[in-house]
This record gives structure tokens, C-alpha cells and sequence, in this order.
């Protein structure tokens, strides 16, 4: 809309003889209820034109009806002058714009971001919180990719410390050599069953100790069991190869089960960071923190970071006994990944409880003057909260990612055979249809609302067909697919003669030429919920022009192939969009 800009700028300077800047001009859709695809405010231009906003707007209405053989009409609205565009304007941009491959593909801007996320712990599967983080940073770096970052996608694996050993040390105690393959488990739900066992077993002994006259505090600390994993830990520390070995087995077991959750989820990674290699990374910037006066070592021997000024607190950085903690080792791998890379921005998907910490670690990270600071991001997202009873998890606490991807299938399954949108299917087409619906509802569900907002996740509501959902927008390019296969989509020509556009022709154009704006809004505020919700939109104005208009009997030939085009352009963006949120739409349902 960059001509409707300049010469608003031009008719500004005839009008009243001021120049302004492009930037002063505000450009919105026009709102529904009003006529007109455009709308350009006025407020701001009577300060010089010393008129009301509705003669200023129908000043600049008139001269730009005058300038622009685009501009068909204008009506005002206050202070909002409500454009009118003509439908060869429209058709050209659908014709030479949208359907060329090149419609929303930017270029290399020569900028290079790190997507961090998932970040699993090696005790246990991957659960629901670990699904809206796995989906929002894939999603989002498909996002920023497309608005033409390079982009690298990392996780960073906690694969240490104490409670990871209380899972080798409940397997080596109760497990009796029990692996994956004998127990027809995946590695990581088997892992995490002995994570629970020790948690039950280490109650159990807290209460023997306590029946025994000891206070729970004691009775916590003197159990034999976390005396053991904290022996364990020490030895691990000191590279005993038993231990070692053991930590090597059952991890690879977990990584195993890990990859097999990643491909069901459709999530990649392009490098792993593993705890157990930076966990003593950042001692060094301890030292090159305390040259410089940043940090200060307190009588016990332990390093703090005095950050009141900041509206923070005093920040312990290095124990008195000179081991780490979280934050030593966080500043080390920042700087790893960077000396690695050499990001311009880095954006890490951690949930909200850890919103003071990363105020904190990037605070220091300025401090200390290190490259890359300036551009950390944390993407804080909410918790997601299922309803009471409507799911069960393994142990009864959380639930974890399979079960849920299971019960999103077999829902999808359930619903679609009922709707009867099967048939002609083969079994493998079935499953692969159930497969695609139910992890189409799943992320859509979870990437369409804002990432700070806490959500309430209802499987069944997110499989609605009719609803504002992933398999609504999915079951739309079906339909689209259905109408270009019945037509043969490869005698599709261009209509140059199909004159007057409907209202429902026109509304998907502009809707249309939307999407570029749609994602490069997307990668400045890391939200897919910007792409979601405007394929919901989109989804929704192709429905309302196909119940409108007939397109395979149209009245004329030049109003059907129209029509398909117009359909063929809908399936292409819908298609693209809903890849950015990691969703394959079906070619048939």
C-alpha cells in the first residue's frame, strides 16, 4: 500500500502546504461494518489542516479519488477515511502477488538467531508443559526462518545431577537388569518409573526415621537412599566408570524414547547442548567477573552479584566450597553458544517460574560487557492445565506427552468416523488422516493463544470440526483440494475477463495479500498465535465465499476459473501458514 501512502504525503503538501513523514501515516483494514478495503486516519493531519477530521478526511479523500485510478470511492467516518479500491487493483495483485511462487518468501536479511527449547531432564518422558514448549519454539523458528532469519534450533539437555542419579540408583537397587526391550517400555517412560520408585521408597525410609523419634528435616537428610545418590553424584563428578557406564546405559535409553516423541511431536533440533559438558562451563567469568568488580566473594568464600540497583536482589554465583550453580553454568553456555554460532539474537523457551532468573543471568551478561547480551531474549510462556478427570497419567501427576498424543489421535479417530469423512480410505490412509487431525488439533489448540497466557487444554473441543480449530482450518483446504482435483486444476487459466468482483471475492483477495504482513508481525513479537489466528480468519472468509458463490457451476466460464484460482491461492496460503505452526494439512477428508 505503498502508493496510497505516497500520495497521501503528496496530497498533505497541496492540501496545506506541509510535509510529513511516510511513518505519519496510519494504515488499518477497514473495519467490516464500513465500506471500503482500506482506511487511513485522519486525527493526526489537523493539527495543520486547522479542519475537523471529517473535512480533512474528505479533503484528502477527494484529491486522492482525483490522483489514483486505483481509488473507486472513499467515505468518512469520523476521523477514519475509508478507501475503496478498484477490482483490477485486486485482481492484479491476486494474479501478479499471491499466486506466483514468490508470494510471501523473504529475503535473507543477514541475521542469525538461536531458538532454544524443549530442555528435558533425562529422569523421565516428556510431559504436557514440555509439548506447549516443544510446539512454541519449533513454531516459532519456522516463523522467523520464513521472515528470512537463519535460524538455530537448540536444546539444551539436563542430563545431570542429583536427580538423575536417584533414577540410576532406584534401577541398580529394584530394577533387576530390566531394559527397554524386556519391559516393552520406551526408555524414557522406563527411566522414569524408577524416578518414581525412589521417590516412593525415599518416603517410605523418611517415615521409618521419623517413627523412630527423628524431625522430618533430619529424617530427609540422614534417609540411606539420598545419602546413596548423593554418593553417587560425587562419583559421578569423579568419573568412577561404573557409574559412568550406567549413566551412559539408561540415557541412551531416554534419548532413544526422546527421538521417538520429537518425530511423533514434528519437532527438530539442530545441535544438543548437554548439562553434563557445561555444567563447569562459567567458573572462568567468575574470575573475569571478579577482575572486574562485578562480582565480590563474601568471608565463606562464595561469589555474589549485588544487583539492587537493577530492582533485583544480591545473587549467589559460585558456592563457598567453589561449585557451581545453575547460573554459573547458564552465563558459561551462553557464551559457548555464541562462540559457536555467533548469534545475533538468542531467544530461549522457558516457562514462566523462571521469569526472575533470566532477569538476572542477562543482567550479568550485560555486566560483564559480553558480546551478545544486548540480543537475549526469553520467550516466557504459561502453564497448560488440563480439566480434572479428563485424562489420566501414569504415575498420576503430570501427564506425560505420549499419552496425550495417543488420546488426541483416538479422539480424532472417534470424531471423524462419526462425521463419516473416512470414506475410501485404506487403514494406513485412516491412520495417517487420525494421526494428522489429532496432532493438527493438539498444536493449534496450544499455539493459538498468546504464549503468556496459562491455558485450559480440552482435547475434545480442540477436534471440533465447526469450532475455531486446527482441524476447521485442515477440513477447509481439504475442501479446497476436493474442488481443484474435481475441476483438474491444470486447465486453470486466468480470468482477465471476469469483470466485477462479489464482496466474498474481494474480502479473501485482501485477506490474502495480508499473510507477508502476518508473519513478519509474527517473527517481531515471537508469537505464532498471530499466524493462527489469521488462518482461522482466512479459513473462515473462503468458507463464507464458498457457500456464497458457486465455483465449478458458475455462471460463465471466466467466473469459474476465477473461482478456482482463487480457491488454488487459498490452499497455497493456508497450506504455508499452517506449516509455520509445524501443522500438515490433508489433501483429502
Amino acid at each position: 500500500m505503498d502508493f496510497i501512502i505516497n500520495a497521501t504525503l503528496k496530497a498533505v503538501k497541496h492540501l496545506y502546504n506541509t510535509d510529513i513523514a511516510a511513518g505519519e501515516v496510519n494504515l488499518q483494514e477497514t473495519r467490516k461494518e464500513f465500506e471500503g478495503q482500506v482506511t487511513i486516519v485522519t486525527f493526526p493531519f489537523t493539527k495543520f489542516s486547522k479542519k475537523s477530521p471529517e473535512q480533512t478526511g474528505n479533503e484528502i479523500g477527494t484529491l486522492l479519488q482525483k490522483e489514483l485510478k486505483e481509488v473507486t470511492g472513499f467515505n468518512v467516518i469520523k476521523g477514519f477515511l475509508n478507501i475503496s479500491l478498484a477490482d483490477n487493483y485486486w485482481k492484479s495483485r491476486l494474479y501478479n502477488e499471491i499466486l506466483p511462487d514468490g508470494f510471501a518468501v523473504f529475503k535473507p536479511n543477514g541475521k542469525k538467531v538461536m531458538v532454544e527449547y524443549s530442555s528435558p531432564n533425562t529422569n523421565k518422558p516428556l510431559h504436557l508443559g514440555h509439548v506447549r514448549n516443544n510446539l512454541l519454539g519449533f513454531s516459532v523458528a519456522e516463523i522467523l526462518a520464513a521472515a528470512g532469519y537463519e535460524v538455530v534450533k537448540t536444546n539444551l539437555v539436563n542430563d545431570r545431577g542429583i536427580h538423575i542419579c536417584k533414577s540410576m540408583l532406584a534401577w541398580q537397587k529394584f530394577g533387576n537388569g530390566e531394559t527397554p526391550e524386556s519391559s516393552g517400555l520406551k526408555g524414557d517412560h522406563l527411566v522414569g518409573k524408577y524416578y518414581v520408585i525412589f521417590d516412593k521408597e525415599y518416603k517410605k525410609q523418611i517415615e521409618d526415621l521419623k517413627a523412630d523419634g527423628q524431625t522430618e528435616d533430619d529424617a530427609k537428610k540422614n534417609a540411606p537412599l539420598i545419602k546413596e545418590a548423593q554418593e553417587m553424584l560425587q562419583k559421578w563428578e569423579a568419573g568412577d566408570l561404573e557409574v559412568m557406564s550406567l549413566w551412559e546405559k539408561m540415557n541412551s535409553w531416554v534419548y532413544a524414547g526422546f527421538a521417538e516423541t520429537y518425530k511423533r511431536l514434528g519437532v527438530s533440533f539442530d545441535k544438543f547442548y548437554y548439562e553434563s559438558n557445561t555444567y563447569l562451563l562459567g567458573k572462568d567469568i567468575i574470575e573475569e567477573g571478579l577482575a572486574k568488580g562485578v562480582f565480590y566473594r563474601k568471608d565463606d568464600n562464595s561469589v555474589w552479584i549485588d544487583l539492587t540497583s537493577e530492582g533485583l536482589d544480591e545473587k549467589l554465583v559460585l558456592r563457598s566450597d567453589g561449585t557451581s550453580v545453575y547460573m554459573t553454568q547458564d552465563m558459561g553456555t551462553a557464551q559457548l553458544k555464541h562462540n559457536d554460532f555467533h548469534i545475533d539474537k538468542s531467544i530461549y523457551v522457558v516457562g514462566n517460574e523462571q521469569d526472575y532468573h533470566f532477569k538476572v543471568l542477562f543482567t550479568i551478561l550485560k555486566k560483564l560487557g559480553k558480546d551478545g547480551a544486548d540480543g537475549l531474549f526469553h520467550l516466557s510462556y504459561g502453564m497448560v492445565d488440563l480439566p480434572s478427570g479428563k485424562m489420566k497419567s501414569r504415575e498420576g501427576t503430570v501427564v506425560d506427552a505420549d499419552d496425550l498424543m495417543d488420546e488426541m489421535e483416538l479422539t480424532a479417530k472417534e470424531q471423524t468416523e462419526a462425521m463419516g469423512k473416512v470414506e475410501g480410505f485404506s487403514e494406513d490412509e485412516k491412520l495417517h488422516l487420525y494421526h494428522t487431525i489429532g496432532m493438527g488439533a493438539l498444536k493449534y489448540f496450544l499455539l493459538k493463544v498468546d504464549p503468556k497466557k496459562r491455558l485450559l487444554f480440552d482435547p475434545n473441543e480442540s477436534v471440533d470440526f465447526q469450532g475455531h480449530t486446527g482441524p476447521f482450518i485442515q477440513y477447509t483446504h481439504a475442501r479446497i483440494r476436493s474442488v481443484l482435483s474435481r475441476a483438474g486444476v491444470a486447465g486453470i487459466s486466468k480470468a482477465h475477463d471476469y469483470a466485477a468482483l462479489a464482496a466474498e471475492e474481494r474480502d479473501l483477495i485482501v485477506s490474502l495479500t495480508q499473510f507477508p504482513e502476518i508473519i513478519q508481525l509474527a517473527a517481531e513479537g515471537y508469537s505464532p498465535a498471530v499466524v493462527a489466528n489469521y488462518i482461522y480468519e482466512l479459513a473462515k472468509i473462503y468458507n463464507k465465499f464458498y457457500h456464497e458463490k458457486s465455483i465449478l457451476q458458475a455462471e460463465d466460464e471466466a467466473a469459474k476459473q476465477f473461482r478456482l484460482l482463487l480457491s488454488e491461492a487459498s490452499g497455497k496460503v493456508i497450506n504455508k501458514a499452517m506449516g509455520l505452526l509445524g501443522i500438515e494439512v490433508p489433501e483429502r477428508m
